[in-house]
């Protein structure tokens, strides 16, 4: 098999990024080339987590509306691209009133809950896991694709006007699409209209959120769906007005639909049936190293680069951190950005994480294959959950093998729910 090329390109500079990815990467993104609303680097990370204070956040966590009213914590990006880990991000909550610490911890935990559930499940949470539910509609099969998103979730392609204007779900898209972040309320909605009530297939949605939300990754983002849809727990997710009055008093009152809702009352609540063989991974891991990487550093010889991911782009990753005063490397793998098509906002987050870190350290930027780029140069890198490490990987001259931060370490019993897997993990 011919393996594809790669070719160096400059590496970004701070306050250029925009321009950077409009020149070497503008030909994989659709429309123009623009920044989303939470700037990427390990420096703006910092900062994010230092502000953060965690009083509150029980009570403000699912406002929406005004903007004011949010107390969502806006860290999600940086955890997603391993510029926070969870371990950091758990600690910093340890002073903080108990019940808003508790609560915070909670959703980390569902954050590690997706990734041990992906690592060990990878490319099979494209399908439903434990609960036979529909991915695509028979009756219209409507494509969520970018330049129809916001007719699509507003119901106009299954309904004609039956949903247009409608200020929820307007601005929840408008959120998404331009900013590259949401609320946890505004996804539960917009997958909820899009999947329960529209009956289009989750999978569709699913690819949506990931090409736009800055913190998009196949695992969190699968489980909010799966779960949405009732494929991890046998019970859709409704959503009606009573969600909007609630999280967003006084959106409604803007709205041209307030008189005439089309979301007024719940969806229809149909049972959803099970499936009839479960994915025996979510049971038991057989391979549980695999799963779970190395638990303390495996270092064979010397490396001369530390190649980094997506999955870890910042000052904390641990081949980075280990290796101060050797060059850091990143590959575009465009073979896979022409296949996802990402929101050009969220190319230029990682942009800008790199744009951060080549303030620090000695970086080496690539377009094309890891594999071509990489060829026999001995690396330090950090195991990632995530089956595109595991793809290439074996064919790198790893020499030095450095642990993921888990919060919780992976354990082999089951995954089935995220109250099966908290219980045999004791947390």
């Amino acid at each position: 098999m011919t393996v594809p090329s790669a070719r160096q390109v400059p590496v970004p500079k701070p306050g250029e990024e925009t321009a950077w990815v409009a020149e070497h990467l503008g030909e994989l993104v659709t429309g123009p080339v623009r920044s989303g609303g939470i700037r990427g680097g390990q420096s703006q990370a910092d900062r994010a987590l230092a502000g953060f204070d965690v009083a509150g956040y029980a009570r403000r966590r699912n406002e929406v509306w005004p903007p004011d009213r949010q107390g969502a914590s806006r860290l999600s990006p940086y955890i997603r691209h391993g510029l926070l880990d969870l371990p950091r991000v758990w600690n910093h909550v340890e002073a903080g009133p108990a019940h808003d610490a508790e609560a915070f911890r909670s959703e980390l935990l569902w954050q590690e809950y997706a990734r041990h559930l992906y690592a060990r499940v990878g490319r099979s949470t494209r399908r439903s896991l434990r609960f036979a539910v529909e991915e695509r509609t028979d009756a219209a099969p409507t494509r969520w694709r970018p330049d129809t998103i916001g007719e699509a979730v507003r119901g106009e392609a299954v309904r004609g006007e039956g949903a247009r204007g409608m200020a929820c779900l307007d601005l929840s898209v408008r959120d998404l699409t331009e900013q590259g972040w949401l609320t946890n309320q505004q996804r539960m909605w917009l997958a909820s209209h899009y999947s329960v009530r529209e009956r289009q297939g989750w999978r569709d949605g699913e690819d949506e959120f990931f090409r736009n939300l800055l913190d998009g990754s196949r695992a969190a983002n699968r489980l909010g769906w799966q779960w949405t849809v009732g494929a991890l727990t046998g019970k859709r997710y409704g959503f009606s007005r009573w969600q909007v009055d609630k999280r967003a008093p006084g959106l409604c009152g803007t709205c041209p639909r307030e008189s005439d809702c089309p979301i007024e009352q719940w969806p229809d609540d149909e049972p959803v049936p099970p499936r009839a063989i479960v994915d025996p991974l979510m049971r038991k891991d057989p391979d549980l190293p695999a799963t779970r990487g190395p638990s303390q550093a495996d270092i064979h010889h010397a490396p001369e680069a530390v190649w980094i991911t997506a999955e870890s782009l910042g000052d904390e990753d641990p081949a980075v951190a280990a290796w101060p005063d050797i060059p850091v490397v990143f590959v575009f793998d465009t073979m896979l950005l022409t296949r996802l098509r990402l929101a050009s906002h969220r190319l230029v987050f990682l942009t800008e994480c790199l744009s951060d870190l080549a303030t620090r350290r000695d970086l080496t930027v690539w377009l094309g294959s890891p594999r071509s780029a990489l060829a026999q140069v001995p690396l330090a890198t950090t195991f990632a959950p995530v089956p595109g490490w595991a793809a290439h990987a074996p064919h790198l001259h790893i020499g030095a093998l450095h642990p993921w931060p888990w919060l919780i370490a992976p354990h082999a019993g089951p995954v089935t729910s995220f109250t099966a897997w908290r219980r045999r993990a004791g947390v």
